[in-house]
C-alpha cells in the first residue's frame, strides 16, 4: 500500500474525512511554501497538494493562474519542487502530492519523473490534463512504483468514462464539483451529491471533492458524501492578500480551522 492508501484506510477506520489544502510552489517563494505546508499539517491537513507553476494552466481560475505567474516571474524552476519535497517530507507526517501538467511529466520522461518525485518524498501526482486514452503507460509505471496517479472526474464526464478513469487511477479520485475553472463559489450543482454517490458505489477508490469550496458552509454540504475535501483558491487568495510571511500562516490556519470544524 502507498502512503496515500494507508492514509485513507486509517481515516475510513474512524469514519473521518481528509482535508487537503493546495499551495502553489514558489508563491511568494519556496521558503514561504514550506512554512505554510508545515503549519497546515500541524493544524490538521491530512495530505498536501503542491501545485507546480505552469505557463499554460489547464483548469485553473484567475486566483491560481495569478499565483503561478507570480512564481514564474520570481524565477521559479521545476527543480525547486523536488528540493521543496526533500525539505518537507522528513518533517511532516502527511503525504505530499504534486499537481502537475502531463506535458511536464512527458518532457522529463515518465519513469524519470516518478523516480525524481519519489526521491524527493512525494507520494503521488495529480495530473489534470491526462486523457484516460493516454493514461495506461503512466498508470502502469505508477502502480509498479507504488506512486499514486490521481486523475480528475468532472460533472460532465460520461459515466462510462468515469469508470475508466477510476480504473486507471490510484490513491484517490479528484472529483471536480463544478463545470469550469477553479475558484471560490457559494453555490454548487444540485445533483452533485447524487453524482458522487453513484460513483462511490462503483469504485473502491476514495473520492475527494475540489473546486469551489469557499467557506465552511460549502464544505459542510460536501463533507458527508466525500472521502475528503480539497481547497485551493480560497487558500491561495489568503496567502496573497495577507502579504506572505507570518501573516499568511495565520490567515491560512484560521481558514483551515474553519473548514475542519465542519468535517
Amino acid at each position: 500500500m502507498s502512503s496515500i492508501d494507508q492514509l485513507f484506510a486509517e481515516l475510513r477506520s474512524r469514519d473521518a474525512k481528509a482535508f487537503i489544502p493546495f499551495f502553489t510552489a514558489g508563491d511568494p517563494d519556496t521558503s514561504a511554501t514550506a512554512a505554510l505546508v508545515r503549519a497546515a499539517v500541524a493544524g490538521g491537513a491530512d495530505l498536501c497538494e503542491i501545485g507546480i507553476p505552469y505557463s499554460d494552466p489547464i483548469a485553473d481560475g484567475p486566483v491560481i493562474q495569478a499565483s503561478y505567474q507570480r512564481a514564474l516571474d520570481g524565477g521559479f524552476k521545476l527543480q525547486q519542487v523536488f528540493d521543496l519535497g526533500r525539505t518537507l517530507a522528513p518533517e511532516v507526517a502527511s503525504p505530499l502530492v504534486t499537481m502537475v501538467s502531463y506535458s511536464i511529466i512527458h518532457r522529463i520522461g515518465l519513469s524519470r519523473y516518478i523516480q525524481q518525485a519519489q526521491d524527493a518524498g512525494y507520494a503521488g501526482a495529480i495530473v489534470p490534463d491526462l486523457l484516460v486514452e493516454e493514461a495506461a503507460e503512466l498508470a502502469k509505471l505508477c502502480r509498479a512504483a507504488d506512486f499514486s496517479l490521481i486523475q480528475l472526474v468532472t460533472p460532465t464526464t460520461p459515466r462510462e468514462r468515469q469508470l475508466r478513469i477510476a480504473e486507471s487511477s490510484s490513491g484517490f479520485l479528484y472529483y471536480v464539483s463544478v463545470t469550469g475553472i477553479t475558484g471560490e463559489r457559494n453555490e454548487l450543482p444540485a445533483d452533485l451529491t447524487d453524482s458522487v454517490s453513484w460513483l462511490r458505489e462503483r469504485t473502491d477508490l476514495p473520492i475527494c471533492i475540489g473546486f469551489g469550496i469557499s467557506d465552511a458552509t460549502v464544505a459542510s454540504k460536501l463533507a458527508p458524501v466525500a472521502d475528503g475535501l480539497i481547497v485551493g483558491s480560497a487558500i491561495v487568495r489568503r496567502v496573497h492578500e495577507s502579504g506572505g510571511g507570518d501573516a499568511a500562516v495565520r490567515a491560512v490556519m484560521a481558514f483551515i480551522d474553519e473548514i475542519r470544524s465542519v468535517m
